[in-house]
């Protein structure tokens, strides 16, 4: 019962901390892209990137996993919350992202690579069904109808439409992508009309860099799958994909205005998948290097910082 009074930092735990395998995979796979247009070689950055989200994703599932055991009532307390329910699918997109990258490296590893993705779907449904229902039900208060929904549905199912394309499974691939496309279709609309209303509760705020996604991955993912798609589509996702972000950028003294949290990861993973769909122009359209070396520079800047904010909050011990 002292446990329940006083609870430790694990029964604390917050799931936006998937959000840091998630971002820092993504830069991984941007600066993997980057490296076919610069004569610089970026392996060790690649890298870099790529080791320190597998082991934090590693780390932090290791982290839940005895949480599940010891605190099975904190992660169901999470997982019924309508804005960290939805963070938790952070950890099976970073799964799925991870499948993506490394599987075609390491093609001997089917099984595990199907286990692996298979897990990961079914709790990506899992948290996508909760998130429906709320919805479909009317039981979602209109205060917490946040971009942080989006993670589920649309980030979780393009991700996963590549990973399946990764191990083998392009028909189901298509499908699941197709289903995140869907999916974003349905949300954008009450999501937008929450927040053309107002600013976001101060609480909720910093999940607001989670609009700037769906867009970009969906382009990015779709070059993944159909490598051979015309620059005319990357350009079309790449206009798509301005209006959200200008749609943040206008309400940075709102979201600026509340203390760093883990939820502000939510803008590294659209802030990659944005940066790699303008290589992708670079390297298919003509644009000029530069533009994917602004782009590339801002994003890692960005990832730097959120590492470096994070850092202050783990040291302060402040996991919720």
């Amino acid at each position: 019962m002292q446990r329940d009074k006083e609870p430790n930092w694990l029964h604390r735990l917050h799931p936006g901390l998937f959000g840091m395998s998630l971002g820092l995979l993504s830069l991984s796979f941007t600066w993997s892209k980057y490296s076919h247009i610069t004569t610089i070689s970026t392996f060790w950055i690649e890298r870099f990137f790529l080791g320190l989200g597998l082991f934090i994703l590693c780390f932090l599932a290791t982290l839940w996993s005895i949480k599940a055991i010891f605190y099975p009532k904190a992660i169901k307390e999470k997982f019924l919350n309508p804005v960290l329910g939805p963070m938790m699918a952070y950890f099976p997109i970073s799964t799925m992202l991870a499948i993506a990258l490394l599987f075609p490296r390491f093609p001997e590893y089917t099984t595990f690579a199907y286990t692996l993705t298979a897990i990961a779907l079914i709790i990506q449904v899992t948290i996508a069904w909760r998130v429906v229902y709320l919805l479909s039900m009317g039981n979602m208060p209109s205060e917490q109808v946040t971009p942080a929904l989006y993670l589920p549905i649309v980030p979780g199912g393009l991700v996963g439409g590549a990973a399946l394309t990764a191990i083998g499974l392009p028909g189901f691939g298509y499908l699941v992508w197709g289903m995140g496309l869907g999916g974003w279709a349905l949300l954008e609309m009450r999501i937008l009309h929450r927040l053309f209303a107002g600013p976001l509760p101060p609480q909720y705020r910093a999940t607001i860099g989670i609009e700037m996604g769906p867009a970009a991955v969906s382009t990015i993912t779709a070059v993944s799958i159909w490598p051979n798609i015309p620059v005319d589509a990357v350009l079309v996702g790449l206009g798509i994909a301005s209006g959200p972000i200008f749609a943040v950028l206008t309400r940075w003294k709102s979201w600026t205005a509340v203390p760093f949290s883990f939820g502000f990861w939510s803008f590294a993973f659209p802030a990659a998948a944005t940066t790699s769909c303008i290589i992708e122009a670079v390297i298919r359209g003509g644009w000029p290097n530069a533009a994917a070396t602004i782009a590339i520079t801002i994003t890692t800047a960005l990832v730097f910082y959120l590492l470096l904010r994070t850092l202050v909050l783990l040291i302060k011990r402040q996991l919720y």
